[in-house]
């Protein structure tokens, strides 16, 4: 379980938000909901470690998840708006970084990638690099998914897709959470609305 309590964080010498508190059990998903500049992205990089909170705690099964930063990255995959794919390796190769060893093809399948393997990236359309960004979730066994915008480019299709493996790793236990502007495949899922 991952619990926020009266978090506060500041984006420059902007306060963007204070007092928030949430809880997300195993299995569950929160979807972050606001206009741009309310603190989703902020959020989800506080949520990653990437930054500190200016007060409040963050909780992984009740433990202070802050306090051991290489272990709560090692508890979290975080898809964040730059897709971090070289043009320059092939569709297969970007993957195999994240794969560390585990084979890439059910993880292309999973968001019908599989077909464009072999190509190079730079020669993807921008959904096409969004879902080989995505396809690095299909090889995490992180249980907290930390998502900004996973949807932007996709069709209706790779959506479909991406619900599927969404299910998958709730069913399993895993914790989504994801900031969005557009309805995301995540039934029952708990709703933050930020500014």
């Amino acid at each position: 379980m991952i619990e926020a309590q009266a978090l506060a964080a500041f984006r420059g010498e902007r306060l963007v938000f204070r007092d928030l508190s949430f809880r997300v059990q195993r299995g569950g998903a929160l979807v972050l909901a606001g206009p741009n500049g309310s603190g989703k992205s902020t959020l989800l990089r506080l949520l990653a470690g990437l930054v500190r909170p200016a007060t409040g705690t963050l909780l992984w099964d009740g433990a202070d998840a802050l306090a051991d930063l290489p272990e709560h990255a090692g508890r979290l995959s975080y898809v964040g708006h730059l897709d971090a794919v070289k043009p320059g390796l092939t569709v297969a190769e970007n993957l195999s970084f994240a794969a560390r060893g585990s084979a890439t093809g059910p993880a292309l399948a999973s968001l019908g990638l599989e077909v464009l393997a072999g190509l190079p990236a730079r020669m993807l359309s921008a959904g096409q690099k969004r879902r080989l960004a995505l396809c690095r979730l299909a090889l995490s066994s992180a249980p907290l998914w930390l998502l900004d915008e996973p949807t932007l480019g996709l069709d209706t299709a790779a959506v479909a897709r991406f619900g599927a493996l969404l299910a998958s790793h709730r069913a399993g236990g895993g914790i989504v959470i994801a900031a969005t502007h557009l309805p995301l495949p995540l039934p029952d899922a708990g709703e933050l609305r930020l500014g």
